[in-house]
């Protein structure tokens, strides 16, 4: 039974040989495998550097994208050309451990389950970033009705039936552990701590985690329009009241009302709808993102 372990790289020539290394250690019982690195538009010499390995290994595969396409995209592609029966994805940033590969695909051979997903006990991580991450993963997982996915990422191992089920799924705003629940089949878990960045930046910053959280969300939830709903029947019952209070306020001469009443209350209703329609924008943004039926990828060249 092969496996095909799926890692994105962008700019990761610090860390390729470090995790190349491990890799090969944690996988020398099992002697059918492939590593399909997906070059995302790198500009350091990350590229090179597989290139060069891959000389003395033909299980080193490579996909070069014509440009940065992003995460999601990139395991997609590596998700698309893995031959193996089982395949793995991971970050090739060190924070999943490869040695916890073995243990998955242990489990995945039992054959009582065709999904295990990593769930992270502990993430060393600056405490804002890890603040947000777990807020993120308790909001998703409460409002998508997905709720094993809370604190799961990406590193996980599926069989070749879960990947078809993965693959069967053609849209084109993706989240690859929403998709990976979303699924079915026999889940389960393995719990490992989340070690910090072994060297340099993260290549994802801030915005670009709140731009996965946001696709997450308008993906697979109704919670934000939910969230207007609320709104508006709450700016509805509240203006009502205020409107009744005004009202007797006149009558019965109990406070003056002026202009400023009037400006807030413009203010506050103009407020809601704006952000209506902001809700609005992001479901129809990608619901147009979807209609156009662009690829979600290109490939450059592929080194298999």
């Amino acid at each position: 039974m092969m496996i095909s372990i799926i890692i994105p790289v962008y700019n990761e020539s610090l860390l390729l040989p470090v995790l190349l290394d491990r890799l090969y250690n944690s996988l020398g019982a099992i002697s059918d495998f492939e590593l399909i690195f997906v070059d995302d538009g790198s500009t350091d010499n990350s590229l090179d550097l597989l290139k060069a390995r891959r000389e003395n290994d033909s299980r080193i595969k490579i996909i070069e994208l014509s440009r940065n396409f992003g995460h999601q995209a990139a395991l997609t592609a590596g998700l698309e050309n893995a031959s193996g029966d089982y395949i793995a994805i991971m970050d090739s940033d060190l924070q999943d451990p490869p040695e916890l590969l073995p243990e998955m695909y242990q489990i995945l051979l039992g054959g009582d389950f065709d999904v295990v997903s990593g769930f992270r006990e502990e993430r060393k991580e600056e405490y804002a970033r890890k603040w947000l991450t777990a807020l993120f993963h308790r909001i998703f997982s409460k409002t998508s009705g997905l709720r094993e996915i809370e604190n799961t990422g990406h590193f996980s191992m599926i069989n070749r039936q879960a990947l078809d089920a993965l693959l069967s799924m053609r849209e084109k705003t993706r989240y690859i552990p929403g998709l990976r629940s979303y699924i079915g089949f026999r889940q389960t878990k393995i719990a490992y701590h989340r070690d910090e960045r072994a060297s340099g930046k993260s290549k994802m910053k801030t915005s670009d985690l709140f731009k996965l959280a946001a696709d997450a969300l308008f993906s697979f939830s109704r919670f934000p329009l939910r969230v207007c709903l609320w709104l508006g029947i709450t700016g509805v019952i509240v203006f009502f009241l205020a409107g009744i209070h005004v009202l007797l306020s006149k009558i019965m001469g109990w406070a003056p009302v002026g202009w400023s009443t009037t400006a807030i209350s413009i203010y506050f209703l103009g407020s809601i709808q704006l952000t209506f329609l902001g809700v609005l924008g992001e479901y129809i943004y990608r619901t147009y993102r979807e209609s156009q039926n662009r690829p979600v990828y290109f490939i450059r060249k592929k080194y298999f």
